[in-house]
């Protein structure tokens, strides 16, 4: 348990083929929220739906070894477009299946029956932390203040994702 709020290094990534940054509102609004929350943007950049882009992209994050978390927005819908599970999913060590599990049930909450076109995943890959939210900045607000800021938090008990990172690559 950490008596003191542990910053954690992130890098957002957007995933859109239309965005660029002065039209990003949910990269800049997760942003806001983790330099709000006292944790370090990495970096933050803009990818296309492109699979191969993203993993790419994810890789070298989860290669680098002052990467602690990323989240990324975008391209977890149902169109032929929308690849990020896809693209991130084959590089997790763990999936975190609760993750996706109780995104659902509080956007069912804000949005109906409609959280069921989201695949939001997350999982661990080379020790770092990997949230796929998506797109609309609504959905990055709950996922970003019901999950990952909490998570995120050192001080959150009973337990938090932080207190766990010293173990993460424990064999």
């Amino acid at each position: 348990m950490s008596e003191a709020r542990v910053p954690v290094n992130i890098a957002i990534l957007t995933v859109s083929d239309t965005r660029d940054e002065s039209t990003d509102k949910s990269g800049k609004l997760l942003v806001e929220r983790l330099t709000e929350a006292g944790h370090t943007l990495h970096e933050k950049c803009i990818r296309l739906d492109d699979i191969y882009q993203l993993r790419a992209q994810v890789s070298q994050w989860i290669a680098d070894d002052k990467v602690q978390a990323v989240v990324t927005t975008g391209g977890t819908g149902l169109t032929g477009r929308d690849g990020t599970p896809e693209a991130l999913s084959v590089l997790f060590d763990k999936e975190i299946e609760g993750f996706g599990e109780v995104f659902r049930m509080l956007s069912y909450e804000e949005i109906g029956a409609s959280t069921l076109q989201s695949r939001c995943v997350a999982g661990v890959a080379n020790g770092t932390y990997i949230f796929s939210l998506p797109g609309s900045s609504g959905a990055c607000a709950t996922g970003w203040d019901k999950l990952i800021g909490p998570q995120l938090d050192s001080t959150n008990q009973p337990c938090n994702l932080v207190d766990l990172m010293p173990r993460l690559l424990e064999t």
